[in-house]
């Protein structure tokens, strides 16, 4: 897998479309999930790997779901994994996990509202305090204009 990982880094690096990057997974990562895929499957096979192990248990689950793990060979666009989604939802568990310690119901209203505000500016690359700042200042001046100093007009466009 460490192979097609860096695969994809390569076709990252060159800026391919996804409809290029879709064909350059297909010449050369196919090759590589072509050779994981019975391999797996041996494992049982051979008895090498007890099924109601872990091991087995991740060995099953990769079989199982094979279709769409290489979702990435057919689909345009597809990721090589579900990292985006899970560093996610791991902001929003860590989040209510932190809020049973807020001591007003009003306290955790206010965490709720700014973890609202400070998640979307991470997924954006934008600095939290920038954009909070920006919005300060539009705020107080009341006409809506950009600020040219500030890199946080991705995350405005978002929120519109």
């Amino acid at each position: 897998m460490g192979e097609v990982y860096g695969y994809d880094t390569q076709a990252e690096e060159q800026g391919l479309s996804p409809e290029e990057r879709l064909r350059f997974h297909q010449e050369h990562s196919r090759p590589v999930m072509e050779k994981i895929n019975p391999l797996l499957a041996a494992q049982f096979d051979e008895k090498k790997v007890e099924p109601n192990s872990g091991l087995g248990a991740a060995i099953r689950y990769v079989v199982r779901h094979w279709d769409r793990l290489t979702l990435f060979l057919h689909q345009a666009g597809a990721p090589l994994d579900s990292n985006l989604v899970e560093r996610a939802l791991r902001k929003a568990i860590l989040h209510r996990k932190n809020s049973l310690f807020y001591k007003t119901e009003n306290g955790a209203e206010v965490g709720d509202l700014f973890m609202s505000l400070v998640h979307p500016c991470e997924l954006n690359d934008a600095n939290p305090f920038d954009y909070l700042s920006l919005g300060i200042r539009r705020d107080s001046r009341g006409d809506g204009a950009g600020d040219p100093s500030c890199s946080c007009e991705r995350v405005t466009a978002c929120g519109r």
